[in-house]
C-alpha cells in the first residue's frame, strides 16, 4: 500500500521560510518522479514543483527563485524548501508520487501519478 505523508506546514509571516517533507512508502521511491501541488481556497490544484528520479526539476513561474525541490532517495523523502513566502502562497500543499517528468523543446512537463498525500496547510500572513 502506497503512503505519502506530508509534514512541515504551518503559519509564517510574509518573507519567512518553511520546509515541507513528504515521506513515501510502498513504492520504489528512487524510480519515481515526484511532485508538489497546492490548492488555495476556491482555486484549482496547481503544480508547484516536480523532480525526476535523476534530479531534473520543474517549477511554476510564480515560485522560481524562491522554492527548491529536492529528494533523498535513502530516506524515501522529497522536500520543498520555501523561502521569501508571500500571502499568495497560502494553500494546502500536496505531495504526488509515481509521476513522470518529460522534457520537450518547450520545457519540462510533469504528468502526475496516481498517489497523493493528505496535504499540509501553509498559511502566510501579511
Amino acid at each position: 500500500q502506497v503512503q505519502l505523508v506530508e509534514s512541515g506546514g504551518g503559519l509564517v509571516q510574509a518573507g519567512g521560510s518553511l520546509r515541507l517533507s513528504c515521506a513515501a512508502s510502498g513504492i520504489t521511491f528512487s524510480f519515481n518522479a515526484m511532485g508538489w501541488y497546492r490548492q488555495a481556497l476556491g482555486k484549482q490544484r496547481e503544480l508547484v514543483a516536480a523532480i525526476s528520479s535523476g534530479g531534473r526539476t520543474k517549477y511554476v513561474d510564480s515560485v522560481k527563485g524562491r522554492f527548491t525541490i529536492s529528494r533523498d532517495n535513502a530516506e524515501n523523502t522529497v522536500y520543498l524548501q520555501m523561502n521569501s513566502l508571500k500571502p499568495e502562497d497560502t494553500a494546502v500543499y500536496y505531495c504526488n508520487a509515481d509521476g513522470s517528468l518529460r522534457t520537450y523543446a518547450s520545457g519540462p512537463v510533469y504528468y502526475p501519478g496516481n498517489y497523493w498525500g493528505q496535504g499540509t496547510q501553509v498559511t502566510v500572513s501579511s
